[in-house]
């Protein structure tokens, strides 16, 4: 079974070490000792805490898109007719391009916080060091 050491189940969760050992202790994220009595996080709990997550910080709002990142406005480039929205969403950069119309509707500005809602029937999915990327679906 797969185990990850407390940084790389931090990165993977978005959080600090000290936010993943804080969880430990208070039994929210479960862990083991290996070898040489260092705390690790089996492979399985950062899956499951990060969908428990996603149920506890739904905002009631009923959608068919599932993925959602909530984030905040960091730029807005307006023309005459589109405009590019750019949203920080934890260490995730998301660009939209939609009406200006929409943009100003939404009141969308640097500093607004935002959820970028994703519908798409091409996702491509990589492996992090690896060169080969997955095919499409």
């Amino acid at each position: 079974m797969m185990t990850f050491r407390i940084s790389e189940a931090a990165a993977l969760l978005g959080v600090s070490s000290d936010t993943i050992r804080r969880w430990m202790d208070a039994g929210r994220l479960g862990a083991e000792r290996d070898e040489h009595g260092h705390r690790q996080v089996n492979g399985a709990a950062p899956a499951a805490f990060a969908r428990w997550q996603i149920e506890e910080s739904g905002d009631g709002s009923r959608s068919s898109a599932r993925n959602r990142f909530r984030g905040i406005v960091t730029e807005v480039i307006r023309d005459a007719v589109t405009a590019q929205v750019e949203i920080a969403a934890g260490p995730f950069r998301v660009v939209s391009l939609m009406s200006r119309q929409a943009v100003d509707e939404l009141g969308l500005e640097a500093e607004v916080v935002a959820v970028a809602v994703i519908r798409s029937t091409d996702v491509v999915v990589e492996i992090p060091g690896h060169e080969r990327v997955a095919s499409y679906l």
